[in-house]
């Protein structure tokens, strides 16, 4: 008898698949899916950098534009050995769409470099930083593509870029970059964006569940800046933490996982990781990290990589609700699978659209030259998550779809509405 197989879906198969399944709702024409689906451009480019042996070795960078139907390009720069222009092309998709959904007026981009920066001194990855941005110079702009950190990118990053660009156009334009330090005009409130986002997200869930998050367990898989401030911040809000997982382990505790204590642990080891936090005696390690997925609590949050739920594990999923703080966790069959058992997803291009919004907040800033407190930035990012959260629910009701096709539903509305009122240029 053969083997079943399961087909493997690529990021950018399973975004055009949640696309096609909100397209299919809403009647769309092929004339209306042709002018929104497929990436505007794909950019790649063979970066050469001088290491500091003397030696040149040359990287490979992509930047994808899919959409400016509703702005200029938004979305991340991330550097990681495993890059390809498949989830390039995937994660400018579903930026498109996430901008949309919380109504900021940007389309959706997305950057990469293949590279693992672990094995680069601090001044290769300045050479590489600053060689990736002059190279695509003539993409970026406050008015044509603002990227922002992603995976392995942060704002020192983000500060070489913005001199790179600054220098070559004898100008100084910080709203042509978002994530920066703010010595350098980033916004207060940018560190935990995402994270607060996704918390808020979580709150507007419980209400809707009938969840009482004093008394709720959370398990999260991934504790880098969007797990551990998720984490911290639906602990001020009365959730226990069971459990937590990062490249370098899973750990569990019944009693709740402080995380304060957890984010200072990481910060003190030499990896900047969770390894060996057994050790402090208040956790367990799980011999299989993965299992955190499937433990028994009432919301999970897989904040790591994408395509971690999928149809082998999906079925095991014990938790009531899951908030997708990483982009693209679940793959299409396991997302049919936590459908019929009930279980309460709030999707990607909703749940992790907090940094994105906050990028806006940071570009308006610049662009006024006017800076305001971080208690400012976080009551506009809660007005903009309510609103997006509440738009997404109604669209679930009316249509009688999955959130996540709700999502897509509202984001591809406005994106269709964009482009239709601006016009065919022929």
């Amino acid at each position: 008898m053969a083997e079943k197989t399961t087909r493997e879906f690529t990021p950018f198969e399973m975004a055009e698949l949640q696309f096609d399944q909100a397209a299919r709702t809403l009647h769309l024409t092929e004339n209306q899916i042709a002018m929104i689906k497929e990436p505007r451009r794909v950019t790649e480019v063979n970066l050469p950098v001088r290491m500091d042996d003397g030696s040149i070795r040359v990287f490979k960078g992509y930047r994808v534009q899919h959409s400016i139907a509703r702005g200029p390009a938004k979305g991340g720069i991330r550097f990681h050995q495993s890059v390809t222009v498949d989830e390039v092309k995937a994660l400018a998709f579903w930026m498109t769409y996430k901008c949309a959904v919380v109504g900021v007026p940007f389309g959706g981009g997305k950057g990469g470099v293949v590279v693992d920066p672990r094995e680069l001194s601090n001044n290769e990855l300045e050479r590489l930083a600053r060689r990736y941005f002059a190279d695509l110079c003539d993409l970026f702009g406050p008015d044509k593509d603002v990227p922002a950190p992603d995976v392995n990118t942060n704002p020192q990053i983000m500060a070489w870029m913005l001199d790179t660009y600054s220098m070559h156009l004898k100008r100084f334009l910080p709203a042509v970059i978002t994530g920066k330090p703010l010595e350098i005009y980033g916004s207060e409130g940018r560190k935990k964006a995402t994270s607060r986002g996704l918390a808020i997200c979580v709150q507007e869930m419980a209400k809707h569940m009938g969840i009482d998050l004093s008394k709720a367990t959370v398990a999260i898989q991934g504790f880098g800046n969007v797990g551990s401030f998720a984490g911290e911040i639906l602990e001020e809000m009365g959730a226990k933490i069971v459990a937590i997982s990062d490249i370098d382990g899973g750990f569990y505790s019944k009693e709740g996982i402080s995380m304060r204590e957890a984010i200072e642990y990481t910060h003190k080891t030499l990896t900047k990781t969770l390894k060996g936090f057994e050790k402090t005696g208040k956790v367990k390690r799980y011999d299989e990290p993965m299992k955190l997925l499937e433990e028994d609590v009432d919301i999970l949050i897989p904040a790591a990589l994408e395509k971690q739920i999928t149809e082998e594990n999906a079925d095991r999923i014990k938790a009531k609700m899951i908030a997708e703080g990483a982009n693209g966790p679940t793959t299409p069959e396991a997302d049919a699978i936590l459908y019929k058992k009930g279980v309460h997803i709030i999707p990607d291009i909703l749940c992790n659209a907090g940094g994105v919004t906050v990028s806006y907040l940071e570009w308006v800033q610049n662009r006024m030259g006017y800076y305001w407190t971080e208690e400012r930035v976080n009551e506009d990012l809660e007005r903009i998550m309510i609103n997006a959260f509440n738009a997404v629910m109604a669209a679930a009701k009316e249509y009688k779809v999955k959130m996540r096709t709700a999502a897509f539903i509202v984001g591809i509305k406005r994106v269709t509405q964009a482009v239709e009122t601006r016009g065919l240029y022929a």
